[in-house]
């Protein structure tokens, strides 16, 4: 008798220790969900937040150059004015919010060169704009050669162009039709900038760039009608406006601009820089407005951040968003 309480005892030990460990068990798997679950909803908060930081310093900015585009005594546009100074933009956001800020930079697309401009309304290339892209790809900094570039050309205006004829060394549906996951040829004017991967001859690399080389995207833009405004153009896009102009003189070309006491009104300011050569002949290529600008605004909170890109049209003292992305 004895015997057998002794044995139950052991059981029921056993038992009670197996209850307690499934318990413990339970307890902790609830309590990790709990607190994932808590992780979650506190990550989701402060992404929301984050967002309304990101829009709040894109409104900001959009509310600069709404404001700009209203001022009758500056009727040009230039890295001279506030929407250019991305520091003074920024700079006080953390003082209007409890954590963190936002960081903002508007970007002048008409200040890069404009693809959709490459091709007239008759499908066929606008010479002007051709040999200004061809220019441009051909700067050593990209690193192809010359049939490279030709052929490239000849792909892009086969991509924005309506019809099916190939353009000598170019590529319509004939071509993206045979690969191995085949897709249309737009025949249309580009949407996105990154649409240019899709088309031939177009790599990653010479898009994006690499650790050697810059990459071709932050030059260009699908905004505009081929006008670049030389008042904010990047030294790259501006050695591209004529073969006559070399690296010394475009230097010096962003130094008359950015001098406070030269008028810049007039796109033809550029014959007014020392040591300009008489056959650099832009006027054609060239405006000192712009209606196309890119805002980017991002959020930051501690080691978190969210980024807000838009691209916006500025007309006759208006602006609407073309584009939006949240990142």
């Amino acid at each position: 008798m004895r015997k057998v309480l002794k044995d139950s005892a052991g059981v029921a030990l056993i038992l009670t220790v197996l209850i307690i460990s499934i318990i413990v068990t339970v307890t902790l798997e609830f309590n990790t969900a709990m607190r994932s679950e808590l992780y979650g909803a506190v990550n989701l908060r402060d992404g929301l937040k984050l967002g309304c930081v990101a829009r709040s310093g894109f409104d900001y900015a959009l509310a600069v150059l709404f404001e700009d585009g209203l001022n009758t005594d500056r009727p040009f546009d230039s890295l001279r004015e506030p929407w250019a100074d991305s520091k003074a933009l920024s700079e006080n956001s953390s003082s209007l919010f409890e954590d963190g800020g936002f960081e903002v930079q508007i970007r002048d697309m008409t200040g890069r060169i404009q693809i959709g401009a490459l091709v007239n309304q008759k499908g066929e290339y606008n010479a002007d704009q051709k040999d200004l892209l061809t220019r441009f790809l051909s700067l050593d900094m990209f690193g192809l050669d010359d049939e490279e570039v030709g052929n490239l050309v000849d792909a892009i205006k086969d991509w924005i162009d309506r019809d099916e004829d190939v353009t000598k060394f170019g590529a319509e549906n004939a071509y993206y039709q045979t690969l191995e996951n085949p897709y249309l040829c737009r025949n249309a004017p580009l949407e996105s900038l990154e649409e240019l991967l899709l088309i031939r001859g177009m790599t990653k690399e010479l898009f994006y760039g690499t650790g050697e080389r810059p990459g071709i995207a932050y030059y260009l833009t699908v905004y505009g009608d081929g006008k670049v405004n030389i008042n904010t153009a990047d030294p790259v896009v501006l050695r591209s406006l004529s073969a006559n102009l070399d690296l010394r003189t475009v230097e010096d070309m962003v130094s008359y601009r950015d001098e406070e006491d030269n008028d810049i009104s007039q796109a033809n300011w550029y014959k007014s820089v020392a040591g300009m050569s008489s056959e650099v002949a832009i006027d054609n290529l060239v405006t000192t407005t712009s209606h196309h600008f890119e805002i980017v605004s991002e959020a930051f909170q501690e080691a978190m951040r969210k980024r807000v890109t838009g691209v916006v049209e500025r007309q006759e003292g208006k602006t609407k968003i073309i584009s939006w992305k949240v990142e």
